[in-house]
């Protein structure tokens, strides 16, 4: 039977793996990862006595590939969907109702933009769909191209905060048609961007059932199922495996794994490479150069995470709404708040005593944060968030916990698709081997299982193996 060894076991190694098990049964399948348990950015941990997320704690439900694969394993049943209370944002030293209709912060009308942005701005978006553009050829990115039509407050205000929370970087340097593909259509074809976010919110208002779901019990759940479906179907999933070398052989692929003192070597008839684009990079280093050095240039965002448990009697103090934005313009440190269990019914009924708020901190090129210790890090958000929330009083949390994912989040830079094209062009001329991952078609939890389902379709095209 032929073997597929699998690097990395984050949600888009596992699920690859879970993919080439469910079209084949029997396939060896063996996933590896250097770290000592599986998941990736997706992780459950205990603060306080609740067991809650430390990663992403939603998954966008308008996209099939995530609540599919929750459903495959066994979690169909444990699918939830958040409350609809909105998000705010804060703009001018105020909070303010996140405007509804917007593409990546690009608004679909100018209800709602008073008070949040200046007149000018407000007058901007108005005669935004009477204002011809030249179409674009070349990829740009997002501030040039979104300040040309409705102005830069509407950059600052609430494309930055949007894009800070998705990717931790900034408008200036991600590309335009990388990370908002509906604004990238109106850029080349020369339409308004005002009108493509109307009919992206049609579109999306016309779809059945909610935008985001998460899991009862937390969205670090699923990688843990995914990898307990794996084994169940006959894989193997090892964890403090490091991959060391990935070498071509006249009969497929060679891997050294585990430490230089005592390596192992596995042979394979196919390779998914499914860590992050260093990792990948060193990888690929020998077997295909120039996929190798575009991923190397894939530059990173490092970001961490407070979470925090507090008296339940802090919710009265909490604004309503299921969390607050925070544009780098406000001079903040704390990017966004959610209000967890504001958010998500499950957690809200673990414990009628406390809730639990969590605060993110890190931009792309702005980590200067970070290189706090847990506790001045810690310290210093809960402060900010005084501000941020404009509470009357200072929150008091019975326990807290800080994550760091360092170099958590690939950044779309100006030209990433066609980077991206290249490194999978170039893989594909090694039979047998194929990337997944959040560098390749976005950083979500559905983007990442989509390029680990076309890897697995790769593989099995390779095996002689025909798939949907």
């Amino acid at each position: 039977m032929a073997r597929v060894v699998v690097v990395g076991a984050g949600i888009g190694g596992l699920a690859a793996a879970q993919r080439l098990l469910a079209e084949r049964p029997g396939l060896d399948v063996v996933v590896l990862d250097a770290a000592g348990r599986v998941g990736g950015k997706l992780a459950l941990g205990e603060v306080g006595g609740l067991t809650v997320d430390l990663g992403a704690e939603s998954l966008l439900a308008r996209r099939p590939e995530a609540v599919d694969l929750a459903r495959a394993v066994g979690l169909g049943d444990d699918l939830v969907t958040p409350r609809s209370a909105g998000a705010l944002v804060r703009s001018g030293g105020r909070l303010h109702p996140l405007p509804t209709g917007t593409v990546m912060g690009v608004p679909s009308r100018t209800e709602g933009l008073d008070g949040l942005l200046p007149r000018r701005a407000v007058d901007a978006v108005a005669a935004e769909p009477r204002t011809p553009h030249e179409r674009l050829t070349d990829d740009t990115d997002v501030a040039t191209f979104v300040r040309g039509r409705v102005g830069d407050d509407v950059v600052a205000r609430l494309v930055e905060p949007l894009l800070g929370g998705v990717y931790a970087g900034h408008a200036e340097r991600l590309s335009l048609r990388a990370t908002v593909p509906a604004l990238w259509e109106a850029a080349v074809s020369g339409g308004s961007v005002v009108e493509r976010a109307a009919a992206a919110t049609r579109a999306g208002t016309a779809t059945a059932g909610p935008v985001f779901a998460g899991v009862r019990g937390g969205v670090g759940r699923l990688p843990l199922a995914v990898a307990d479906a794996v084994r169940a179907a006959g894989g193997d999933v090892r964890t403090g495996a490091t991959v060391r070398e990935l070498r071509r052989t006249p009969f497929g692929w060679r891997l050294v794994v585990g430490p230089t003192t005592a390596p192992e070597v596995l042979d394979a008839d196919a390779v998914v490479v499914a860590v992050p684009p260093p990792a990948a990079a060193r990888l690929l280093r020998d077997v295909a150069p120039v996929a190798a050095s575009t991923l190397a240039g894939v530059e990173l965002a490092s970001l961490a995470l407070v979470t925090a448990v507090l008296p339940r009697a802090a919710a009265d103090l909490l604004p309503a709404g299921s969390g607050v934005l925070v544009p780098p313009v406000e001079g903040r440190v704390v990017k966004a708040v959610t209000a967890s269990s504001a958010k998500w019914p499950w957690l809200d009924d673990r414990d009628a005593e406390h809730v639990v708020v969590r605060a993110s901190v890190g931009r792309h090129g702005d980590e200067r944060d970070l290189q706090l210790d847990d506790d001045a890090l810690t310290a210093r958000v809960l402060a900010d968030l005084t501000g941020v929330l404009d509470l009357r009083e200072p929150l008091r949390p019975v326990a807290t916990a800080v994550t760091r994912w360092g170099g958590g989040l690939p950044q779309y830079a100006v030209g990433h698709v066609d980077a991206m094209a290249l490194v999978r062009r170039e893989v594909a001329r090694r039979p047998g081997l194929a990337v997944a991952g959040a560098a390749y078609d976005g950083v979500g939890v559905p983007a990442v299982i989509a390029s680990a389902h076309r890897a697995a379709r790769d593989v099995l095209s390779h095996l002689g193996d025909s798939t949907p």
